[in-house]
């Protein structure tokens, strides 16, 4: 068996975790969609992924504030307690810059609102397991042969309010504007629970499937805004999101001399977003549900992975589109990058 195990982990931005590995000969590991590798036991993991948004764009007359570009930084950490048993810590750094109408008036031109800081850190735990005559933990050591069986995982994670919700722009109005969806934390935990099947054909070992599907819980944090002094605090929960994802990974090249493999990815990721609900009522302009497509290539070398991909929405149903300038399913495009390195 290749003893190169290198392993890939990104994160939506509102926290679900992929989780990914191939060794030179042994099945793929997408970008967004979550696979079914562990990390080997007594193994660390360093982990950094951006995923860069850049929102389409209207007129300022429909919309006098837009959303402009989204940067999603990730740091992770990882460590192989047993086979079948990995943990995880992520560390998110956000950047997300609007372009505003001045005094929300579009003929007064636009300034630019930008707001970064390092988001909700998370906790993700993952159990390994495959079916080879029976359901087993994920041993110590697999032959090519084993890891051609039936892989899966168990993942869940929990992410802490260690981000700041109550940052507000002034620029138009002295007591701040309330954006929850421009800040950097979400106020309150947020939980995520997964699940992960992937095989490696037998007819065609080049060629990985991966399935993922997993469900993200947002809770209601009460905000410190305002509307006046006598009024109540803001409270604002965002809506529940469940996934659907499958992917196709490709092993084009390998170089066993030179530890090298490329693969070539292609994904399928159908989300699903409830409302967002303000002060306890259902948003209008929030919600729906998209399907993206996925294309990019990892490649391996030696102990390090690297990953990059495009990935559009190519199907959409929003609750109330012609409003959702900035939402999911509004991307002109977004840009993955990952980088990690086994030791």
């Amino acid at each position: 068996m290749t003893a190169l195990l290198c392993c890939g982990l990104s994160f939506a931005h509102h926290g679900v975790a992929a989780l990914g590995a191939a060794s030179l000969e042994g099945p793929g590991a997408p970008l967004e969609t979550s696979s079914s590798a562990t990390l080997p036991e007594g193994s660390w993991l360093f982990y950094l992924k951006l995923d860069h948004v850049k929102w389409k764009k209207y007129s300022f007359q429909d919309f006098p504030d837009q959303k402009s570009t989204y940067d999603f930084w990730m740091y992770g950490l990882g460590y192989g307690v047993k086979p079948w048993l990995s943990l995880y810590l992520f560390v998110p750094y956000y950047v997300k810059k609007e372009l505003k109408s001045i005094n929300g008036d579009p003929t007064q031109g636009q300034y630019s609102y930008t707001n970064s800081d390092f988001a909700d850190i998370s906790l993700m735990a993952v159990l390994g397991f495959k079916y080879d005559r029976g359901f087993r933990l994920v041993p110590k050591k697999e032959s090519l042969d084993d890891l051609m069986d039936w892989h899966f995982t168990l993942y869940g994670g929990l992410s802490l309010p260690t981000g700041n919700p109550n940052k507000y722009d002034r620029a138009r109005d002295p007591k701040g504007e309330f954006e929850p969806d421009m800040s950097t934390g979400f106020g309150k935990p947020a939980i995520t629970l997964g699940f992960t099947a992937t095989k490696q054909l037998v007819s065609l070992p080049r060629l990985t499937f991966v399935f993922d599907t997993n469900y993200i819980k947002f809770f209601e944090n009460t905000y410190n805004f305002r509307e006046s002094p006598d009024a109540p605090r803001k409270k604002y929960k965002f809506g529940d999101e469940f996934r659907l994802n499958t992917a196709l990974a490709y092993r084009l090249y390998t170089n066993a001399e030179r530890k090298f493999r490329a693969d070539a990815l292609l994904e399928a990721n159908f989300q699903y977003n409830q409302r967002d609900k303000e002060d306890g009522v259902k948003l209008e302009g929030s919600g729906g549900k998209i399907l993206y497509g996925v294309l990019g290539t990892r490649l391996y070398y030696k102990n390090i992975s690297a990953g990059l991909g495009v990935k559009v929405p190519v199907w959409k149903k929003l609750n109330e589109e012609s409003q959702q300038q900035g939402a999911e399913g509004k991307e002109k495009y977004r840009l993955i990058l990952t980088l990690s390195a086994l030791f």
